[in-house]
């Protein structure tokens, strides 16, 4: 069945805008939903009702970057949303068709993991499935080598492993940024079959991730800032830096330090010191 993203979208974020933040203050009319209506929206982007009407029905897709500029400045969208609303929109760039992320992970990035001894590491693919880890990451998150190849995924594991779900002193933010990044990468990439049986499971096993998820909130990669709650060690913030792979586009390589000197790195020094070796850093 075909979807409808880019309406969906439209309605999600015009539902999210408060009107009075838009230049509407109330005028004694029933609102019958929250945010700005359809005619003020034709109205801020200065097109037409019609227009607007047919874009959220999905009777009209492809549409010309300056009508997108004007609905993304009237919708008051962040540059991550504004992103989503061309990919969604078919106006993006052409980009080359990508292959769906494959479990392998060249030798030399094992070999950088490996040499990676004070830093926790691993590979992702654009689903968040975890290809390849080093001791660190294993001893910081989980023994991702005791999990079947198909459970090894960071969002999976945030929204329905109830033990890595506990690592986090504030679980509700880093899954709907969890949620946000999965929503951009679906955007990007509606013909993924294992993208769309991820979002599928979540959808059905997690009430938090459907809510989330029709939200339609969108987010692409930045630095992060996480503060997990360690059985072993205790609270640890660490920064979250992402680097893109250039051998493997679909793979980035992730990596978690902490600030030189803080509590947060002598509990991280000595939860790899307290850590066993991990013979197997790819996954089968």
């Amino acid at each position: 069945m075909e979807t409808n993203e880019l309406g969906e979208f439209l309605r999600a974020r015009r539902a999210a805008l408060d009107p009075a933040r838009a230049g509407f203050p109330d005028d004694g009319r029933l609102r019958r939903v929250p945010g700005l209506r359809r005619e003020e929206l034709a109205q801020l982007a200065h097109i037409s009702v019609d227009y607007i009407v047919r874009l959220e029905q999905g009777r009209t897709r492809r549409v010309s970057r300056p009508v997108l500029d004007a609905i993304a400045d009237a919708l008051q969208l962040a540059p991550d949303e504004r992103d989503y609303l061309f990919t969604v929109a078919e106006v993006a760039p052409a980009t080359p068709a990508r292959q769906p992320g494959r479990p392998k992970v060249d030798r030399q990035l094992r070999q950088l993991l490996d040499g990676m001894r004070d830093v926790p590491a691993m590979i992702l693919n654009r689903r968040m499935d975890v290809l390849a880890w080093n001791r660190g990451a294993a001893a910081l998150l989980t023994d991702f080598g005791a999990l079947p190849a198909a459970e090894r995924n960071l969002i999976r594991l945030t929204f329905l492993d109830d033990a890595y779900r506990a690592l986090y002193a504030d679980w509700p933010r880093a899954a709907r940024e969890c949620v946000a990044v999965l929503r951009m990468e679906a955007g990007r990439n509606p013909g993924d079959k294992a993208l769309a049986a991820l979002i599928g499971e979540l959808s059905v096993r997690d009430p938090d991730f459907r809510t989330w998820w029709a939200s339609h909130q969108v987010r692409g990669p930045r630095q992060l800032v996480k503060t997990y709650l360690h059985p072993v060690a205790g609270p640890i913030t660490l920064d979250v830096q992402q680097f893109s792979v250039d051998t493997q586009p679909d793979q980035q390589l992730v990596a978690y330090t902490a600030e030189p000197g803080s509590p947060s790195q002598e509990a991280l020094d000595f939860l790899l010191a307290m850590s066993p070796a991990v013979a197997e850093t790819a996954g089968s």
